[in-house]
């Protein structure tokens, strides 16, 4: 008798402790930190095909963020914020001006190759070429993957309304060997 008082104690002790964990658990996964699966190879050396990363909605969206938004016939992309909104965004040679102001692009390191020289890394375009403005609505962003030669992006469909927006890429969980925060 004594040993099944035990045991129910233990057990209601236990559920005491599995359903807030549960709830909380609940609440993590779908509203706060979101698990999204890589697919393609559009942001390589930052995200490989067959990652899975984290994504969270409630921060503000800032130059350089990787975001996870949704195109309006369905498709989900991640990419990186290039362009905010009120921003005039060209290249040329090889250079990102935001504004006719140069600016540097330390993530893209590792993309870059010896031979990169011979063509260049990412195509010379102006905003207003893309999308016959001059700069970007206020609630629109200029996203580019970071493997540019193989992107579909911004150049191709043009900027994401907010609207679109999923959220921030945070960081990878899996493969574990991968395992990182996304660099800005």
């Amino acid at each position: 008798m004594e040993k099944r008082r035990k045991f129910v104690g233990f057990f209601i002790f236990f559920l005491k402790l599995l359903i807030p964990s549960l709830v909380l658990l609940f609440i993590l996964r779908g509203f706060i930190l979101i698990p999204v699966p890589v697919d393609g190879n559009s942001m390589e050396k930052t995200l490989s095909q067959g990652d899975m990363i984290v994504m969270e909605k409630f921060s503000s969206i800032k130059r350089f963020d990787v975001i996870v938004f949704k195109q309006p016939n369905g498709a989900i992309y991640i990419k990186r914020v290039i362009g905010l909104p009120g921003d005039a965004v060209r290249y040329e040679n090889d250079q990102l001006y935001i504004n006719d102001q140069p600016i540097e692009e330390p993530f893209l390191a590792k993309n870059l190759r010896k031979d990169h020289e011979s063509a260049p890394y990412t195509t010379n375009f102006n905003l207003n070429e893309l999308t016959n403005q001059d700069t970007l609505p206020d609630d629109s962003y200029f996203v580019l993957g970071d493997n540019r030669r193989m992107s579909k992006d911004s150049r191709s469909f043009g900027a994401v309304e907010n609207k679109y927006i999923l959220g921030k890429a945070q960081f990878v969980y899996y493969p574990f060997k991968h395992f990182k925060f996304i660099p800005r």
